[in-house]
């Protein structure tokens, strides 16, 4: 059985990372961020979970977005690789933060969240590598 817990360190990070790479377009009370157990997934650190655009009319609400990190991989990892999985769940999100998701295909890789987390540890003072 999959249980969930908020994951106020990961939001913490998350809210960092959008400041320090002025990802402006991602409104960070728009997201949560849970932690998860019991998962069967493997080799999985984390996903990113949205709701379909019917449901953001239907519920009168503007789109959000959850940040699941799965426990048994993601906090096994040390604090550069944990900041690096958060980015490539942050590039997920699409600029116009519209409820859908950005492909891997061509935009989010290993490459691309590299060099991500290169900017943001060469600007952040509180990054894992600084």
């Amino acid at each position: 059985m999959i249980n969930y817990f908020k994951a106020p360190d990961v939001e913490q990070s998350a809210r960092n990372i959008i400041n320090v790479l002025n990802l402006s377009y991602i409104d960070p009370d728009r997201l949560a961020f849970y932690r998860s157990t019991g998962s069967k997934a493997r080799r999985v650190q984390a996903r990113i979970h949205g709701l379909g655009r019917i449901w953001f009319d239907a519920l009168n609400m503007q789109p959000r977005y959850i940040i699941e990190v799965i426990s048994e991989e993601f906090d096994k990892l040390d604090a550069s690789e944990r900041e690096k999985v958060i980015i490539h769940e942050l590039m997920h999100i699409p600029a116009g933060f519209s409820g859908g998701f950005v492909p891997h295909r061509g935009k989010i890789n290993k490459r691309t969240v590299d060099a991500m987390y290169k900017s943001y540890s060469e600007a952040s003072p509180q990054s894992a590598n600084a």
